[in-house]
């Protein structure tokens, strides 16, 4: 399944590759931005939509699609039918492998926000219980991701790789695309034995009583990925050639958009994720604004402790090769001192 996801990935770029030498296809002062979907991640985009910071810096948002996988925001960035893609630090890196004129344009998350979740009858370790021990219970399981090669499948092949185990042979990783609603049902109706899946995956299979979170990196359950480039906006140099002050702005309106994240009061917080995650049990949100605030930084930029672990971590899982340096993808203006 990696190799196929791998091959996946490179067929939807270099089938791009002829049309993206012509860059943007929008107009001076307009920026087409796709994400993958509504998670957690890219809340912060919806902030700045919602409190008018793009127009007040002075870009206009023109299309913001949502591709439901990685490989399909980097494929459309290559196209140029997207200025910018939203997604995980893997199809930043994924695209680099292929273009290395790739770049990063902004921090979303700064910790791995993937969850692992267990349903109500699963029978093996606790959450309580140390972790090898929790990884090993899922041995021969049936584990949803939202597709190959992406960054659900990339915890479930790090967490089987710490234990000796192999996520291609000792488990079957069931795709099931980008949407919640779908996961949960596949979960509830037992077609799936666990989950990875983006936050607020936990929060709402919890509220729903059909689930509880079992591994979460992001709550230091895993040792090493306490802190790591996760959530990502990326695009290539031709596009910040081209268009340097819609880049420049975009940034400057996502950086006030994520010190609003802290600074705001939580009841704004949960009215805006209440419009941002469509039809989300009332009950999901409750933790959400204090957890957002411990995962998305006030600042866009990146630490190289920080890059440099999310490295450490996509050599482990094998899913990237040919790994940027840090000072080939991060552009200087984002090069960050110390640990973030």
């Amino acid at each position: 399944m990696r190799r196929l996801g791998l091959v996946l990935l490179t067929a939807l770029l270099v089938g791009t590759t002829g049309c993206a030498q012509r860059g943007s296809t929008t107009p001076p002062g307009v920026l087409n931005v796709g994400q993958i979907s509504n998670s957690i991640a890219f809340f912060p985009l919806f902030v700045a939509e919602q409190k008018g910071y793009f127009t007040e810096e002075g870009v206009k948002m023109g299309e913001r699609p949502r591709l439901g996988t990685g490989a399909k925001v980097a494929a459309a960035l290559k196209s140029g039918s997207i200025d910018l893609g939203a997604g995980v630090l893997t199809d930043a890196l994924n695209l680099a492998r292929i273009d290395d004129k790739g770049r990063l344009v902004a921090n979303l998350v700064d910790r791995y926000y993937v969850d692992v979740v267990v349903g109500s009858s699963f029978a093996g370790a606790t959450a309580s219980d140390p972790l090898d021990q929790r990884v090993r219970a899922l041995r021969g399981k049936k584990i949803g991701i939202t597709g190959p090669g992406s960054g659900t499948e990339a915890l479930v092949t790090y967490l089987f790789a710490k234990v000796g185990m192999n996520s291609r042979t000792d488990c079957e990783l069931v795709n099931l695309g980008s949407t919640a609603a779908s996961a949960l049902g596949a979960l509830k109706a037992g077609r799936v034995d666990a989950l990875a899946f983006f936050q607020p995956i936990a929060q709402q299979a919890a509220a729903a009583g059909i689930g509880t979170r079992y591994i979460s990196p992001a709550a230091g359950d895993v040792p090493g990925l306490e802190r790591t480039a996760h959530g990502v906006v990326f695009t290539t140099q031709r596009i910040i050639d081209k268009k340097p002050q819609e880049v420049a702005a975009f940034q400057r309106a996502l950086e006030r958009a994520q010190r609003h994240i802290h600074a705001a009061d939580p009841t704004e917080i949960t009215a805006m994720l209440t419009a941002y995650l469509k039809g989300i049990d009332p009950k999901a949100l409750t933790e959400l604004p204090a957890l957002m605030r411990t995962e998305i930084p006030e600042t866009i930029g990146f630490t190289r402790t920080s890059f440099d672990t999310a490295i450490a971590f996509h050599r482990t899982t094998g899913l990237v090769k040919h790994l940027p340096a840090y000072d080939q993808i991060v552009p200087p203006a984002l090069r960050i001192g110390g640990a973030g």
